[in-house]
């Protein structure tokens, strides 16, 4: 378990580098991660096998904000396909939803065939009652509620087969969904209703990650690179700009009507948009459109 150690702590620079909240600490949330694994030897040989996935699912936390703590029930770092994925619950859906202003208060819920269930709209809250110690019957549907910062509601509701219709989806159905079903339903609810409400950076972040099938996010690690290796593809960056104008520049210069001057012109002002270069652009064009113009008369 040393290394599984090691390699959490060696994340430290990257998860600091893409933190969005500033009470989601590397202290709490590298013992947090530590402890997952510790307990999961599975998911630490999944870890070392795919260092990448474990890399990006640490970062993950980082860049949405949000916590492994246990006792929250936010977020999991759990082994799924090889990969390790960072595994955000539909509490940890509405707990970013209020942490970002989206939403001041919300809830989701399963209704059950049992249950006594009336909607009253998308704007109002439902009426829902149950007996919470006695048989409910099956799921026949669920729904979230939320208050928004205006205090009005929003109210969105998934039929038993819609809430199917996504699981179908799913390429992750034999994991997550047949191990935490209702869990994922009020996910797949949570996620729906999420696209009426204000938009924030790290909800759509969090939705993001559990789109790639519930948890799975391969993006690719940046490597790191040297102030040096930074302005030399800044370098060569610019020099493919100035190549590319500089052909634009001569077919301005073998146009023949204006029509085509100003589409070809067009295209180089807008590659060079804020570099000193665009005043030679300005200049040529000037010149083809004085000589087109003489030609015409």
């Amino acid at each position: 378990m040393s290394n599984i150690v090691e390699f959490v702590k060696q994340q430290e620079p990257l998860f600091c580098g893409a933190l969005t909240d500033q009470s989601v600490t590397w202290a709490k949330e590298s013992q947090f991660a530590i402890q997952l694994f510790q307990k999961n030897d599975y998911l630490a040989k999944t870890a070392l096998g795919n260092p990448t996935s474990a890399q990006n699912a640490i970062i993950n936390v980082a860049a949405i904000g949000i916590t492994l703590n246990p006792a929250s029930k936010l977020a999991y770092l759990v082994p799924r396909d090889g990969m390790v994925c960072l595994d955000i619950s539909y509490m940890g859906l509405l707990h970013l939803a209020q942490a970002t202003g989206s939403i001041k208060w919300g809830q989701c819920k399963l209704v059950y065939s049992n249950d006594t269930y009336e909607s009253n709209g998308l704007d109002t809250a439902p009426n829902h009652k149950y007996n919470a110690f006695g048989d409910r019957g099956v799921v026949v549907g669920g729904y979230c509620t939320v208050k928004t910062p205006d205090g009005d509601y929003l109210t969105e509701e998934m039929s038993l087969a819609e809430i199917k219709a996504t699981e179908a989806t799913s390429k992750a159905k034999n994991g997550p969904w047949k191990n935490f079903w209702e869990e994922m339903a009020r996910k797949t609810i949570v996620k729906r209703a999420s696209k009426y409400w204000p938009r924030a950076d790290r909800l759509d972040n969090a939705i993001h990650v559990i789109n790639e099938d519930e948890g799975i996010h391969q993006e690719p690690v940046m490597p790191h690179k040297s102030e040096d290796e930074i302005r030399e593809d800044e370098r060569r960056r610019q020099q493919e700009v100035i190549d590319q104008v500089q052909e634009l520049c001569d077919d301005m210069a073998k146009t023949e009507t204006m029509d085509d001057l100003k589409r070809i012109f067009a295209d180089a002002y807008k590659r060079t948009a804020g570099m000193k270069l665009q005043q030679n652009v300005q200049a040529i064009y000037a010149e083809c459109k004085s000589k087109l113009e003489v030609t015409s008369e």
